[in-house]
């Protein structure tokens, strides 16, 4: 999952990249109102969050600016502005949440997760797909009623197919869901965590669709006859 986060503290901006990164986030910081409302633009974004006292551009105004052009993406107001009329504010102008700085990351990040699931139509914190079920609250992984253990990438590769099951997304969509700014991407990285996630919870969960990328594998389609033809494990 990719976060924008829209913040001038730069001190507040590294503690939050830093601990969403820890937990499989990839986080875009821009430190002022202009850059924020031009990347936040961008479809890539799963989550945006923004602060109120911005340079160059009120917070307020990027997220009028978002609204008005049509992007839906969710926002989660992150200030020290307290009072119930500034909440008011920030929630009719079109945020999703408001979080009153200073903050506790655990809430953060929940907070975060559940807007997501919102967006997605997702009442449930809990994403089943053939023989694994996802515990996007906790990370937790179930493959036949087994916890797996993953890493923070590949679990986050794997809850982006997850949450669109046979849906083909291809090594960039892939990539921006794991990579922030500034991060070194290998020309074979995506193919690595699949092989990963491949031997963890078996060659049928995701299947390469050739040409395009990658989905996850339903128990429909997903055969032995697939691996053989090419289509099914190899990454």
């Amino acid at each position: 999952m990719r976060v924008l986060l829209i913040e001038d503290d730069e001190m507040i901006a590294a503690g939050v990249t830093k601990a969403l990164r820890a937990d499989g986030w990839a986080v875009d910081w821009a430190a002022d109102g202009a850059s924020g409302a031009n990347n936040a633009a961008n479809a890539i974004y799963d989550i945006v969050l923004l602060d109120l006292g911005l340079p160059r551009r009120d917070g307020l105004e990027v997220l009028g600016g978002m609204r008005r052009a049509g992007v839906t993406t969710p926002v989660l107001i992150l200030t020290a502005r307290d009072a119930v009329a500034d909440r008011v504010k920030g929630l009719n102008a079109g945020a999703d949440d408001y979080l009153v700085k200073p903050f506790d990351l655990d809430e953060l990040a929940a907070r975060m997760r559940a807007l997501t699931r919102r967006h997605a139509g997702r009442g449930e914190a809990t994403l089943r797909v053939g023989r694994l079920t996802i515990d996007t609250s906790s990370r937790a992984v179930t493959c036949d009623g087994s916890e797996v253990v993953l890493s923070a990438r590949e679990y986050t590769l794997l809850e982006a197919l997850a949450s669109r099951p046979g849906a083909v997304l291809s090594k960039a969509q892939l990539e921006d869901k794991i990579y922030g700014w500034g991060e070194e991407v290998g020309s074979n990285t995506i193919e690595v965590y699949v092989h990963a996630l491949r031997k963890k919870l078996g060659a049928d969960v995701i299947r390469t669709v050739r040409g395009l990328g990658y989905a996850m594998a339903r128990p429909e389609t997903a055969t032995a006859d697939d691996t053989q033809r090419g289509r099914g494990p190899s990454a």
